[in-house]
């Protein structure tokens, strides 16, 4: 027994150390992974790239980005090609440029590179700037290949900019409102003012015309007699 104590008071250090490591590291992944939605990921890169600071835990902003990373890629058909084929596109396997882009990315350990910015950007609209996935890994892999680094922002989260794509669904929903009233015969208020000028408008022309008709008349009228006299 005296053995086993005398093992137990070098041991519990490494084991009191190593447990909380293991749960806080799993707390990490259960958080990334379940917690935050891909929608979610995408609203937090979108304050990034409009504001170009970031307020998040660099650990939990990296494992975003790694997710939001690899989701862009697997989008391009490279990326169901076969080995040869994706060889012979990129140079390399699908996977190994997954792996190389991603090693780029999370070796950032003190804070995210300051083309963090640039990266958020691309990775939100990545289709429509490269259509190629070979320019598009040469694009991130440009904004990774840096070695300066940005610092928390401790300025209030821009909760106003979050909150844009509701501000842009209601404006969607309100112009579907709109669009429904004219196919059933209701139409907007705006209309009716434009129909009573063009009333007033033709009711001018037509006080002119009558105007004028009356006088070509009168003056009708007035040259008969003389031609009856000749």
């Amino acid at each position: 027994m005296e053995t086993q104590s005398h093992e137990n008071l070098h041991n519990p250090p490494v084991s009191s150390n190593e447990a909380p490591h293991d749960d806080a590291s799993n707390h990490r992944d259960a958080e990334q992974n379940h917690d935050v939605s891909r929608e979610e990921v995408v609203q937090i890169l979108q304050v990034i790239a409009s504001t170009g600071r970031f307020w998040h835990d660099w650990d939990k902003l990296k494992g975003m980005l790694s997710f939001q990373l690899k989701q862009v890629l697997s989008e391009y058909p490279e990326a169901k090609m076969t080995s040869e084929q994706q060889y012979a596109s990129l140079g390399e396997s699908y996977s190994e440029l997954v792996n190389k882009l991603d090693e780029a990315l999370t070796c950032f350990i003190e804070g995210p590179p300051f083309t963090l910015q640039r990266l958020c950007e691309i990775l939100l609209d990545s289709k429509s700037i490269y259509p190629n996935l070979s320019k598009l890994a040469l694009a991130l892999e440009k904004n990774l290949l840096v070695t300066s680094t940005l610092t928390i922002c401790t300025d209030p989260y821009p909760q106003a900019t979050a909150k844009e794509p509701d501000d842009l669904e209601k404006a969607s929903e309100k112009q579907k409102q709109q669009s429904n009233s004219a196919q059933n015969g209701i139409e907007p208020l705006v209309s009716d003012k434009d129909e009573v000028m063009t009333e007033a408008d033709v009711g001018e022309d037509m006080t002119i015309d009558m105007e004028a008709f009356e006088g070509v008349k009168s003056s009708e009228t007035n040259s008969e007699p003389n031609a009856n006299n000749a």
